[in-house]
């Protein structure tokens, strides 16, 4: 082993890692959990950009010029009137739609590598809380208007950030080695 090889493996030993509590079994049940996650979100990115016909026809994809927020957006029709009304303003905004999709994606890449867990739980928590209320579950009589999907891929952002799951089977180890990420721990 090269010095440099030896110098790299030493250093990712010091990089935090899960807790000596968690077993090898729930390391990975909690990789699932993130790569699975994240996969809803690229999913979600690659069905509105391509309109492979799940949520998005083809014929509304983004590339052939349909918008990933104008449909949805538009539509709001519960929750509190100002509330509507910010989320109608914004529908098919170019803005919005960039935002929107960035978001999808860079979340749900960040997820199933295990990179940039805190800022994927971050935006993630702040990309579902938008949905929850454009969506206003509590208006529609649902069986539980608290805790939707929403709510739940959001814990689950947080659970995988705040347990280190893109140690095992992703990237994590060797993004929280790098000395930027090091020099600011809020990128891990």
């Amino acid at each position: 082993m090269t010095t440099i090889g030896r110098d790299t493996a030493a250093h990712l030993e010091k990089v935090e890692a899960p807790g000596s509590m968690l077993s090898t079994a729930a390391a990975r049940a909690l990789a699932v959990l993130r790569i699975s996650t994240g996969f809803v979100f690229v999913w979600a990115f690659l069905d509105k950009l391509f309109g492979f016909g799940y949520a998005t026809p083809s014929a509304k994809a983004w590339i052939h010029g349909g918008s990933p927020t104008k449909g949805f957006l538009s539509s709001v029709d519960v929750g509190p009137g100002w509330l509507q009304t910010f989320f109608h303003n914004i529908a098919g905004d170019p803005w919005a739609n960039w935002l929107f999709m960035l978001g999808l994606l860079g979340i749900g890449l960040a997820l199933i590598l295990g990179i940039g867990m805190r800022i994927a739980a971050g935006a993630g928590i702040a990309m579902m809380a938008l949905m929850w209320l454009a969506e206003w579950p509590l208006a529609k009589g649902s069986s539980n208007p608290l805790v939707d999907y929403h709510v739940t891929y959001a814990i689950a952002g947080v659970v995988v950030a705040l347990t280190y799951a893109g140690h095992t089977w992703g990237l994590g180890r060797w993004w929280a080695s790098l000395p930027l990420v090091q020099k600011n721990r809020w990128l891990i």
